[in-house]
């Protein structure tokens, strides 16, 4: 991506790497993180992108022109390398985590002398699905730091990773930005001034977001799912019912995000019915809980009964005039 194309949040966080670049204070580990969907690992690549380029502009960005862009635009430079998830053994779908041997083999690479003569660079997205055993191993390549090799993590939840990886990184902090700023993004992408307010106030501030779902079926999904509830609610429908249409396709996960937002936003509308704020943020705790039990091995359309089932019984005792806590 270049640099003209990159939102505002992004140009802030470019701008300050590659001042430290220019100065000399880039360290060998740098942990790109902040929530998904901001621009992380865009930022990494036209950042990795500058430094690699053997015929840099005035401006000190990439010409896109010298041997070193070509490959790089081709995906076939030497001295640069992307780890992510890799099929398992059987080739039929991709590992959910990162593994040792991927971690051994970028130290491997690490060690060799750029062919270019200029930096060697690995970016690692997303370096919270690595698991323990390569935890280890990266530990051990960012303690044995080799001048002008740099290993870049890019990471939604730094928090999963050990202590011990981050305190050895420099962070590069991706921060959702101010409202005004967001919604004008928004509307710079071509999404009409109400539509940009829908989703952003529905994706919680979250720009990227907002800009996912309006320019596929998020929001449309999301408001399918609040008339799901609603329905729900009355009795107009069944939580097997509604379930079974939930976890009938790929959107499950969103569906319930979603859920769980729509509660969240109820609860704090409701704050004059302490019970029943009280118990919306339960739900919301628990759509959460479902959500992340989607990514396991658990029935998925069970587990959804049971929440939907919550749900109705608690509209129930609402609508009855016993809403409990």
């Amino acid at each position: 991506m270049s640099v003209a194309a990159f939102a505002p949040w992004q140009r802030r966080i470019y701008d300050q790497a590659k001042a430290s670049i220019d100065a000399g204070r880039l360290g060998h580990g740098l942990l790109f993180c902040g929530p998904a969907q901001l621009g992380k690992r865009a930022v990494a690549e036209r950042l990795a992108h500058g430094l690699l380029c053997r015929e840099r502009d005035a401006d000190g960005e990439p010409c896109g022109t010298c041997r070193s862009c070509l490959l790089l635009a081709a995906g076939t430079h030497p001295d640069y390398q992307f780890v992510s998830f890799i099929p398992n053994k059987e080739g039929t779908r991709l590992r959910t985590e990162i593994v040792i041997e991927q971690i051994r083999n970028l130290s491997e690479r690490l060690a060799l002398t750029p062919q270019y003569g200029g930096a060697q660079i690995i970016l690692l997205d997303p370096a919270d699905a690595i698991n323990t055993a390569a935890c280890n191993a990266l530990l051990k390549t960012l303690e044995e730091p080799v001048p002008g090799r740099y290993l870049w993590l890019v990471s939604s939840h730094p928090a999963r990773l050990p202590a011990t990886i981050r305190s050895r990184c420099q962070r590069l902090e991706f921060r959702l930005p101010p409202q005004d700023e967001s919604l004008a993004w928004l509307k710079a992408q071509g999404h009409s001034e109400a539509a940009a307010s829908e989703a952003f106030d529905a994706a919680r501030g979250h720009p990227g977001l907002a800009h996912e779902w309006l320019t596929g079926d998020g929001l449309k999904l999301r408001r399918e799912v609040a008339a799901d509830l609603a329905k729900l609610g009355r009795g107009e429908t069944s939580a097997q019912e509604v379930a079974q249409r939930w976890v009938g396709d790929e959107q499950a996960v969103l569906r319930l995000r979603h859920a769980s937002d729509i509660a969240l936003a109820e609860a704090a509308n409701g704050l004059t019915d302490p019970a029943r704020a009280r118990s919306l943020a339960a739900w919301f705790d628990r759509a959460n809980r479902t959500r992340d039990l989607l990514r396991t091995t658990v029935r998925a359309d069970l587990a959804v009964i049971e929440l939907l089932m919550a749900w109705r019984n608690d509209e129930a005792r609402r609508a009855a005039g016993g809403s409990k806590a």
